[in-house]
């Protein structure tokens, strides 16, 4: 990831906005990290996996082991019934 300062950003925006579309980046006040300047695009991608991690089934499973995360089926289909 990327990081400018306050001063560069202020200075050169569309630059940061561009870079923006493939990358987070990190914007600097006073050599601490202080904002994060990302794609709407991510947003909604880190919305979605936040919103994954709320649901108990995801939050068991970042408990378990590797062992048994590995015996998980996720591509498991159900037969139909005719």
């Amino acid at each position: 990831m990327q990081t400018i300062s306050q001063q560069d950003f202020t200075q050169q925006p569309l630059k940061a906005w561009q870079s923006s579309q493939s990358e987070p980046i990190f914007i600097t006040d006073k050599d601490e990290n202080s904002r994060v300047l990302l794609s709407y695009a991510r947003y909604n991608q880190l919305l979605k996996e936040i919103s994954k991690l709320k649901t108990p089934t995801n939050s068991e499973r970042l408990r378990m082991s590797k062992e048994d995360l590995a015996k998980i089926d996720d591509d498991f289909e159900f037969q139909r019934i005719k």
